[in-house]
């Protein structure tokens, strides 16, 4: 293969891999504009709402795990592509919903099929660029595409809604994914397989468990009494799984991946990392349509600068990581994401709302920093396990995010964003003693 030719499989590659975590990103919002619709159209009250975003990412978030060991044992690229197919699926299943209930199912199964893509398209595009530079600046641009996605949701899903109805929201998904099943089934190289590693489904079972109930319960905070039981019922499973863990001789998720301060730190930035951006997003779009009495197209336009502002900050962070290390990218990215927050603490006005939402969404500056610390420290056997920790604990950051803040944000008698806000930029400044502890300088020089 000459060197033009395989420049030219790297690219599409990258896009195929970049594409595909795209449409899991642009779903996790675009349902935000589309509540108030839905409900219109199909019933519910605000639980049902906030179920149907939360269902999509606490499937999400719970079969990562699960996701990654298969891509190591079976091949990360096989597990990418049925991942994008029952995704395209549970999209077109969303869109024929007659109810609450079943698009909540549907998007359960949304949320299993993007659970198996992602974190194996973040493996495999550590596999496809193993030299340091071309690697961050691949993770820049597959970080700042997914941004892009991420923050598009409400913008599509106004245009969308306006347009046709909220059901074309998910309509949008199916060509999307037929495309990225067809390009990474043609240029993304396998990885090879590991099937000497046996399954655990026990770990599976318990990880799954916990972290379902624990956003669950989390959701139904004031509203059932059904709250604190699956909260307790999440931290039993939760140890249980970490007690299991550490028993089995071949585990699903070998405990000492922990070891590493800069994989730990950099996770928990992960975590915190969604559990800001999810929420604030979800706050924004209910405050926007309720107090600022906005309607679902304005809304979208409205968060259309906050869009640009991750596209640019995520796509910068490449070239930043590249030149001066993750350091830089992850404290600038959080600490303007912190004087966001506090700016929207304050906001009482969408001009206010907007340069408040602008500010915070320059935290994608840290995103494919905090990425590259992550996955430059597992070895190269748990690089699709390494991917499904990551990411499931960025995915658990956002149904919990999307959780908490919700509820707080609806919790006196009238929507206000002080509370939520003043909880968001507390988040940021722990991601900036996380970012600290990942990028301490000697241990980054050991590496």
């Amino acid at each position: 293969m000459t060197t033009a030719t395989s420049a030219r499989r790297q690219r599409l590659a990258l896009i195929a891999l970049c594409l595909a975590f795209f449409i899991v990103q642009l779903d996790a919002t675009v349902v935000n504009v589309a509540v108030e619709a839905i409900r219109h159209d199909l019933g519910g009250g605000l639980g049902g709402e906030q179920w149907v975003i939360a269902s999509y990412t606490i499937a999400l978030a719970a079969g990562m795990l699960t996701a990654g060991s298969l891509g190591d044992r079976y091949g990360s690229r096989r597990v990418c592509v049925l991942g994008t197919v029952v995704f395209g699926v549970g999209s077109a299943l969303c869109s024929l919903a007659p109810s609450i209930p079943v698009l909540i199912v549907a998007r359960t199964v949304q949320g299993i099929g993007a659970a198996a893509l992602l974190p194996c398209s973040l493996a495999l595009i550590v596999r496809q660029f193993p030299e340091p530079r071309e690697r961050a600046h691949a993770l820049g641009l597959w970080g700042g595409i997914a941004a892009i996605g991420l923050a598009t949701g409400p913008v599509a899903g106004g245009v969308l809604i306006a347009l046709v109805d909220w059901r074309a929201i998910f309509w949008v998904n199916v060509p999307f994914a037929v495309l990225a099943v067809v390009l990474t089934s043609r240029y993304v190289v396998e990885s090879p397989a590991q099937r000497n590693r046996r399954l655990d489904p026990s770990g599976l079972v318990l990880g799954t468990v916990s972290l379902s109930a624990l956003a669950g319960g989390l959701i139904q905070v004031g509203q059932s009494g059904w709250a604190l039981p699956l909260i307790a019922a999440g931290l039993l499973t939760g140890l249980a799984f970490v007690l299991v863990e550490r028993r089995r001789r071949d585990p699903m998720l070998p405990l000492e991946i922990f070891s590493s301060r800069p994989f730990s730190a950099a996770s928990t930035a992960g975590l915190i990392f969604n559990f800001c951006l999810y929420g604030t997003l979800l706050c924004l779009s209910l405050y926007l349509q309720g107090p600022l009495h906005q309607s679902a197209f304005a809304t979208g336009m409205l968060t259309l600068p906050l869009t640009v502002a991750i596209g640019i900050g995520a796509t910068a962070s490449g070239r930043l990581t590249a030149r001066f290390g993750p350091r830089v990218p992850m404290l600038i990215g959080f600490s303007l994401a912190g004087l966001g927050a506090l700016l929207l603490a304050a906001a009482g006005s969408p001009p206010l709302v907007v340069a408040g939402g602008v500010v915070l969404c320059c935290c994608s500056i840290a995103m494919p920093a905090m990425t590259s610390v992550a996955m430059s420290t597992p070895p190269e056997e748990h690089t699709g396990l390494a991917a499904g920790v990551l990411n499931t604990a960025r995915q658990t950051g956002g149904a919990l995010g999307t959780a908490v803040l919700g509820t707080l944000l609806t919790a006196g008698s009238a929507m206000s964003l002080t509370v939520p806000m003043t909880i968001v930029a507390l988040g940021y400044a722990a991601a900036v003693g996380c970012t600290l502890l990942a990028t301490r300088r000697r241990e980054m020089a050991a590496r």
